[in-house]
């Protein structure tokens, strides 16, 4: 059975759709899946923010057939991983939990890079152009630790 990761942000529309194709293309579609939701219900059904598609589409990934969609508790069971973009999300998504198992699954995105220093993913839905470009940046550095870590604990 493939291995299952979640990314979740605020909106599921410019953080976590980037992190999602990005990990996505990292690791291979027989052993790993990658999807993404936000925690708020504002942008279901939708594609991604135009920028996310476009920063994405300039690295080569296309990610303008993902669909928004709101985490959900059910999430706990279906996902082997769940990172989340910053420490907001986190709460949002630790208060659902119901048990010390579904907590141990959820984890800031950003300590794969700077480890136990909770450091968030700015959000750039209101930003300017290059704050995508640095998201980009920073989740691409991380989801290669990511898949490398994915792959050496499932061969």
């Amino acid at each position: 059975m493939p291995i299952k990761i979640l990314m979740v942000c605020l909106g599921n529309i410019c953080r976590s759709p980037l992190a999602e194709g990005i990990l996505a293309s990292k690791l291979p579609k027989e052993k790993f899946i990658v999807d993404s939701a936000g925690t708020g219900p504002w942008h279901i059904g939708r594609q991604p923010d135009e920028r996310s598609i476009a920063i994405a589409k300039k690295n080569k990934l296309d990610i303008s057939g993902q669909k928004g969609r709101q985490f959900s508790t059910t999430d706990f069971e279906v996902f082997d991983y769940i990172y989340v973009m910053d420490s907001s999300n986190y709460k949002d998504v630790v208060r659902l939990t119901n048990n010390k198992e579904h907590k141990t699954k959820v984890q800031l995105i950003l300590n794969e890079l700077f480890p136990n220093e909770n450091v968030d993913v700015p959000d750039p839905y209101y930003g300017v152009e290059n704050g995508f470009e640095t998201v980009y940046q920073m989740l691409d550095e991380t989801c290669d630790i990511i898949a490398k870590k994915l792959i050496e604990k499932h061969p």
